[in-house]
């Protein structure tokens, strides 16, 4: 597994910080501040990666797409969009960036109802309440069934699978979240691990995978090493958010990483055991003591605690798989 962790554009403190925690991959944006033409242009993304790679940071995965809710909703405009998607892929290939993720939630990204709830210590984490939500007013997408969202993934795949196959950028789906449908009247299609396949297999190709967003799958309430090995054995988990949770659809909150409903470590043995070799990183951790909680899930504390927490897991999955059995003590 290459520990990364998601980083702005630029050097900031966290940068700093990563480095000298033994992080040597990164996870970025679209430089949307870059003056040498759109974000998913060739250059800015070159310079973006030439900026990680002079820091010692080896640019993994964009974890940011061009403007996407036409292509969802499928509506005038759609095709313009697609197009600006096929740039992004074709230039990161270019520039030698290995891994999109992007999701396929219309109106509305990852979506909670609190981002002020007290867990562990005072800290605080976010959270959803379905029942929060079922007087909310429509979007003004109006109602969006499922089958259309569906098949407005279709004709995305089709047109940008191929794409990426000729750039070698591996697609990597990430589910719905919170993965329960609707939400405003907006269907979410991609709810667990059943329906990630779904997508994958609409158009099936080497560079057609998953985000395994442990924990939206956790949520669902899909087994999280089974999910691992499902994707795994097929090739096609290309990234990894190593972080968790407590709840159902209905309602849930985030937690820190030792103090969710998975096995944390035997998630992190089954990724030994698969071999799983590419990206991951901790996400949506707690606002701890001190903090302003104005980047709720992104603060830095929680940050640092959750890297230490995978690094400890991935050193221990390391030991186990060479030292499977206890060595006997020796009086």
């Amino acid at each position: 597994m290459l520990l990364a962790e998601f980083f702005p554009s630029k050097p900031t403190r966290l940068w700093h910080l990563a480095r000298q925690m033994g992080i040597a991959h990164a996870v970025g944006p679209l430089a949307w501040e870059e003056k040498a033409g759109k974000a998913w242009d060739f250059v800015p993304l070159l310079q973006m990666k030439q900026r990680f790679e002079n820091f010692g940071l080896s640019l993994q995965v964009i974890e940011s797409m061009p403007p996407s809710n036409r292509i969802k909703l499928g509506t005038e405009g759609r095709d313009e969009e697609i197009d600006a998607f096929k740039s992004l892929i074709v230039n990161m290939g270019a520039a030698g960036i290995p891994v999109l993720c992007y999701n396929f939630m219309a109106e509305f990204g990852w979506f909670r109802t609190s981002t002020s709830i007290r867990t562990r210590g005072g800290a605080l984490v976010s959270g959803y309440d379905h029942a929060l939500m079922m007087d909310a007013p429509l979007t003004d997408a109006g109602i969006v069934p499922e089958d259309r969202l569906w098949t407005n993934l279709e004709y995305f795949l089709k047109q940008i699978v191929p794409v990426a196959e000729k750039a070698r950028v591996k697609l990597a789906l990430h589910p719905d979240d919170p993965p329960i449908s609707p939400i405003r009247g907006v269907s979410r299609i991609l709810r667990n691990a059943d329906a990630l396949q779904r997508a994958i297999d609409l158009v099936p190709s080497e560079y057609n995978g998953v985000t395994l967003c442990q924990g939206t799958l956790s949520t669902a309430g899909d087994d999280i090493p089974a999910a691992i090995r499902r994707f795994a054995g097929q090739g096609k988990l290309f990234f990894v958010h190593f972080r968790d949770v407590r709840g159902t659809p209905d309602r849930f909150e985030e937690t820190f990483h030792d103090d969710g409903q998975t096995d944390m470590w035997e998630a992190m043995k089954t990724y030994r055991e698969v071999g799983f070799e590419g990206p991951a990183r901790p996400d949506h951790v707690p606002t701890m003591e001190g903090e302003s909680n104005e980047n709720p899930g992104y603060e830095l504390l929680g940050r640092l605690f959750g890297v230490g927490y995978i690094k400890g897991l991935m050193e221990a999955a390391v030991r186990s798989a060479d030292c499977p059995q206890p060595v006997p003590h020796i009086k």
